[in-house]
């Protein structure tokens, strides 16, 4: 094959790409789930996660995209240092999107081209793909947004030293002392003004150190 009969990626029509991905699938080559961490404007982020579902739908992408979020927790509004009652959404990571997804060339092609996205982190450019945010990092992003999962529960044991990361103890540290999975409670011994005090919380508050 000479050098005109090669095509690098980023010359691939869209219909070449989605060609090249099926044929992907059907050979089941698709990788492993993993989560990225998409680029947009500060204060575009819902806007462009709505794109982003809509794009995966109208691309077909539905097996290999399967999340979005924007990272928002619900915080008390207040004024003059005086809680006023109303809550409003906090953005906790502003210009980022979330996406869990099978990392393959259509995949790639069909996010990045996503009215709003700017990028993904940890891309180089030059085609070379993104690398996956590492477990351990992206679980405190979910947690703090209620969304646990079964295998988080892997990484904990008793014994464990932990932080609690939201909640009415948040920046308590101490030792689970027990985990229910069932319940999703985690009792934990910390100290309390001198004193050791056993304490549960829910295991979406939690963190290792």
């Amino acid at each position: 094959m000479n050098d005109e009969e090669v095509k690098v990626e980023e010359e691939l029509t869209e219909e070449e790409l989605r060609e090249k991905e099926l044929e992907e699938r059907r050979k089941e080559k698709q990788g492993e789930v993993a989560w990225f961490v998409v680029n947009c404007y500060s204060t575009h982020e819902r806007k462009v996660a709505d794109n982003l579902k809509r794009r995966v739908v109208s691309m077909g992408i539905e097996d290999l995209v399967f999340s979005i979020i924007v990272a928002e927790q619900e915080v008390p509004v207040m004024r003059d240092g005086v809680d006023t009652g109303k809550t409003r959404m906090k953005n906790l990571y502003p210009g980022y999107v979330f996406v869990e997804m099978i990392m393959t060339d259509y995949a790639w092609y069909v996010v990045r081209n996503t009215p709003g996205v700017t990028g993904f982190v940890g891309s180089s450019g030059k085609g070379t793909k993104p690398f996956p945010v590492p477990r351990e990092q992206i679980e405190p992003v979910l947690k703090r947004m209620g969304l646990v999962r079964d295998s988080m529960y892997d990484r904990y044991n008793v014994g464990d030293y932990v932080r609690v990361i939201h909640g009415a103890l948040e920046g308590t540290e101490g030792t689970i002392l027990s985990i229910d999975k069932k319940t999703g409670i985690v009792e934990i011994e910390a100290v309390f003004f001198g004193r050791s005090t056993k304490a549960e919380v829910e295991f979406s508050e939690i963190e290792k150190i």
